[in-house]
């Protein structure tokens, strides 16, 4: 107790100064409390991130309507409801549609929504809502043709800006009969969880990383902030000791100082954070939205981050003195400093290296990788960023010659306070150097994956599906008119085959792909040299065997096939369904004069080997069996022209959504995190710019008297302000070199771990460099107008 007496004294006496010293301490205090603040507000923020994810989960747990299958489907009741999806885009932006139909009075509501609407209306989300009596959402109002007679409730939408809908449609099995319409007797998932597989080792590690970088600059700017005002301070401490305290009281009493801001830090935190909070309740990044009532920090984590700062600072604040020698007359760090160490700061990115080491080569089929060497070595050696930056900084600028006014001006501050200057751009250091790793890593182990779709956007930007051929005249004819449209093509596909096919169970037999259209369609899938309406074409291939029994051909000299000496012999009957279960067959003799022809890829880089028919070849009912697609080219020239053949789509189907092409399609659990990387970055670089502009403004403060005595002696401001450039330009430019450096380094040793062949993507590591020193440049611009009203004489004038 006696001992832990002194310490409480001292730090009360600290807390005391800190808040008791007029405008100046509380000035200090101020900027201090939200330096502190700032970081305190994005650790609860990113504390409360499970729990809003949880909530979200939970949600679209409750909501569910597709846990049923035909095996479980209720019958219909007064208790049931008919449901099918409608789902769409609208500028990029997902819209949730559902089409309804209750089958009773007690048929079950989905949650948020209190009674379905009457036929033709739907309940609409607060977001969508809003959309739709926006100009913006003129467009989608076309495609969603029923009134809005209510707004779903909070329980009903995963995130505050969610476009989705219910809307009440009569008669739906007879409307979509090629749809899958469910009846359901509740919503939510009434099935057990099934056990999930192992998770991807590397996808783990890409979320320990991505959780570790971008903490880390938090951690890094939290303890700068509390050593704000280290000049002024150092007078204090002299005073201090000039009325009789002695070294480790004083020491206390600064600890206390800092205490005093950590724990106003905390309540700036608090406040930061509940405006954040509904910021983030009315905001949407990378598509991703949360209710504001989700966002709600664990207790564990909220009590952790409590504790946590102001033991952080007054450790700091003790582990910075720990060298300094405080007398009366004043603190040696007024002469010049005994250089820095090298050795020492060295050995934290060497042990990260060696906490990484033995697993490297260890990729995805070595099992998971150690969480906690791989948190270890990261956190080691982004550390060292910090730890090397004050030994580069003094180290250049001692070597620095002659130059300008403002230049020497400049290199004279930063050569006498090289810490100060360093301190305040660890944090941006440190951000760049994971963001540089991190980039290397996803553009080393994004090709695991990313697949080719093997389509071709250049030939086709949508596909819209049609239930049968039957419509695709009509869908097609739609589609071409619509404006924004450059062409519209249809195929349709089904199958022919012997009986024994057709009648087996398990589909052994002969069989054969038939692909319906009319000529213009069929030339984006064979070589025709003539085609005519009436027409019958074979197409050999399959060399991987997949229908090659029914459709080889002996070559004949063109190379492209001549007798048959398959199915298609001409004159040979085959068998085809007028059914979708396959029990009704319907005959179909192979005419003679049926050409060969090549196939090329389609559309969707298939070869369609085996029948080609146009419209009056097709044999009776072949078509209402058969599936297929219109491939939509767009006219660029057009606004909206995407938006314009959704609306046509919607209006021939909202049941099918149209597909946009893309030449390649990303794994959605690497989606996620990459996402999740983008928004936690997003928030960073707004807190690495307020902290920066906090620390530039409390630098000027503490140099006013300084800079309006230069002033006064004739110094121009032009000078004075190209001099506080050069002080921020000189250590930012050496700390983007150092954290490219580390960067790289954690880069090729993460990769490695991985597997991954390493590789050095410049233009991302440029970029995150460029991205950091422009986020540098705009705090020092916003800075000027307060250094412009400091360089004024008037500025000498003291309490």
């Amino acid at each position: 107790m006696r001992g832990t007496r002194p310490w409480l004294r001292d730090l009360g006496m600290g807390l005391r100064f800190a808040f008791a010293g007029g405008r100046e301490g509380w000035s200090r205090a101020l900027l201090t409390a939200v330096g502190v603040g700032l970081g305190v507000s994005l650790l609860l923020l990113t504390a409360a991130v499970p729990s809003a994810l949880s909530a979200r989960d939970a949600r679209e747990e409750a909501r569910s309507d597709w846990s049923y299958d035909s095996r479980t489907e209720p019958k219909k009741g007064d208790d049931t409801v008919l449901v099918v999806r409608a789902d769409s885009q609208f500028r990029e932006q997902s819209v949730r549609g559902r089409l309804v139909e209750p089958e009773g009075a007690r048929a079950p509501l989905p949650p948020g929504v209190k009674e379905y609407p009457r036929a033709g209306g739907m309940v609409v989300s607060p977001h969508l809502k809003e959309l739709l009596s926006s100009d913006a959402g003129k467009l989608l109002r076309e495609r969603l043709p029923y009134d809005v007679v209510g707004t779903i409730g909070r329980q009903g939408i995963v995130g505050s800006q969610e476009l989705s809908y219910y809307a009440t449609v009569p008669d739906m099995k007879a409307k979509y009969p090629d749809s899958n319409v469910m009846r359901l007797a509740k919503f939510g998932n009434p099935q057990t969880k099934q056990a999930t597989e192992a998770p991807d080792p590397i996808l783990v590690l890409l979320t320990l990383i991505v959780i570790v970088v971008l903490l880390m600059p938090v951690g890094v700017f939290i303890s700068a902030a509390v050593r704000m005002g280290g000049e002024r301070r150092d007078k204090r401490l002299a005073a201090l000791r000039l009325v009789g305290s002695d070294g480790q009281m004083t020491r206390r009493i600064a600890a206390g100082e800092a205490l005093a801001g950590a724990l106003l830090g905390l309540v700036f935190g608090a406040v930061f954070f509940l405006i954040g909070r509904q910021l983030a309740g009315s905001a949407e990044l990378m598509e991703v939205s949360v209710q504001s009532e989700d966002l709600t920090p664990s207790p564990l984590l909220t009590l952790l981050v409590i504790v946590a700062v102001p033991a952080a600072a007054i450790g700091v604040t003790l582990f910075t003195l720990r060298g300094v020698v405080i007398e009366p007359l004043g603190v040696v760090r007024t002469a010049r400093p005994s250089r820095r160490r090298l050795w020492w700061r060295l050995l934290l990115p060497v042990a990260g290296a060696g906490l990484l080491y033995p697993m490297l080569g260890q990729g995805r089929t070595g099992g998971d990788f150690n969480q906690y060497l791989v948190v270890g070595g990261v956190i080691l050696l982004l550390i060292g960023v910090t730890a090397l930056l004050p030994w580069l900084v003094e180290t250049t600028v001692a070597r620095l010659g002659s130059g300008p006014v403002a230049w020497q001006l400049a290199v004279r501050r930063l050569q006498l306070s090289s810490g100060n200057a360093a301190r305040m751009v660890n944090g941006v250091a440190v951000a760049v150097a994971g963001a540089i790793a991190l980039q290397m890593l996803f553009a080393g182990v994004g090709g695991a994956y990313t697949s080719d779709t093997g389509k071709d956007p250049t030939r086709a930007e949508m596909e819209v599906q049609v239930p049968s051929y039957t419509q695709i005249t009509a869908y097609t004819a739609a589609l071409d008119k619509t404006d924004g449209v450059g062409r519209a093509v249809g195929l349709a596909s089904t199958y022919m085959g012997d009986e024994k096919y057709f009648k087996s169970e398990d589909g052994s037999g002969g069989y054969i792909r038939v692909t319906l259209g009319d000529c213009a369609s069929l030339k984006e899938v064979a070589v025709l040299a003539s085609c005519k309406d009436g027409d019958v074409f074979r197409v050999p291939g399959g060399a991987d065997g997949y229908e090659s029994d029914s459709v080889s051909v002996a070559p004949d000299a063109s190379g492209t096939g001549g007798d048959d000496v398959g199915m298609l012999k001409a004159g040979n009957t085959i068998y085809y369904s007028t059914d979708d279960e396959g029990k009704t067959l319907s005959r179909w003799t192979v005419p003679a004069g049926v050409r060969t022809v090549r196939a090329v890829d389609d559309p969707t880089g298939d070869r369609r080997f085996g029948i080609l028919m146009t419209p009056k070849a097709m044999p009776k009912g072949i078509a209402d069996t058969s599936f297929g697609s219109v491939f939509v080219t767009l006219d660029d020239s057009v606004p909206d022209a995407v938006e314009r053949a959704r609306n046509t789509a919607a209006a021939l189907n909202p049941t099918h959504e149209p597909m946009m092409w893309h030449e390649t399609e990303t794994s959605d659990e690497y989606a996620k995190i990459r996402t999740g990387l983008l928004v936690g970055a997003t928030c960073v670089l707004g807190l690495i710019g307020a902290s920066l502009l906090v620390s530039q403004l409390e630098q000027l403060r503490e140099r006013r008297k300084l800079l309006s005595s230069l002033v006064a002696f004739g110094t121009r401001r032009r000078t004075l302000s190209l001099s506080v450039l050069w002080q921020t330009a000189v250590p930012i430019g050496l700390g983007l070199i150092l954290a490219t450096g580390i960067g790289v380094a954690l880069g090729c040793l993460l990769l490695g771990m991985t597997g991954s062949r390493i590789g050095f993507d410049w233009a991302g590591i440029l970029t995150m460099t460029g991205i950091a020193a422009g986020v540098v440049l705009a705090v020092t611009l916003l800075s000027l107008p307060p250094l412009l009203r400091l360089l004024r004489p008037d500025g000498l004038r003291t309490e």
